[in-house]
């Protein structure tokens, strides 16, 4: 067992660990754990709901590779399939609503995660990761 561990905690092989020196490790922290790195950004954005004419207008909180956080004025629910839309460059991508919003001053965080990662699609560059 390491200095950091507890008797009941998970193994090393269920939780991801970072060496910190020859004789001690640490759980990675979320940060290291993700799958792609997160920048602040606040940009429009149009929500397009499938059998839905009129798109929904939003603006991002956050964005990375694989998706955003989204700020709406009403939440979506978990699993709900949305084309999401930069209507600068009008690309769109498809996407889906990855948990429960949560609610906020401005409205509702929605996560939402890209089908597949789209790096291009907000038109910014991301700074190299750290790992």
């Amino acid at each position: 067992m390491t200095p950091l561990q507890k008797p009941n905690a998970p193994s090393a092989a269920a939780t991801p660990q970072v060496k910190r020196s020859a004789n001690t490790v640490r759980p990675q922290t979320n940060e290291e754990r993700r799958r792609a790195q997160r920048v602040l950004l606040r940009m429009p954005v149009l929500i397009h709901l499938p059998g839905k004419t009129n798109p929904i207008n939003g603006f991002t909180h956050t964005v990375s590779a694989t998706g955003a956080m989204v700020i709406l004025a009403e939440g979506l629910p978990t699993g709900t399939k949305v084309s999401i839309e930069n209507p600068k460059t009008q690309k769109k991508v498809d996407a889906h609503v990855v948990r429960p919003p949560q609610m906020n001053p401005e409205g509702s965080l929605v996560p939402i995660e890209f089908n597949a990662p789209s790096p291009q699609f907000w038109n910014i560059f991301f700074p190299p990761t750290t790992n």
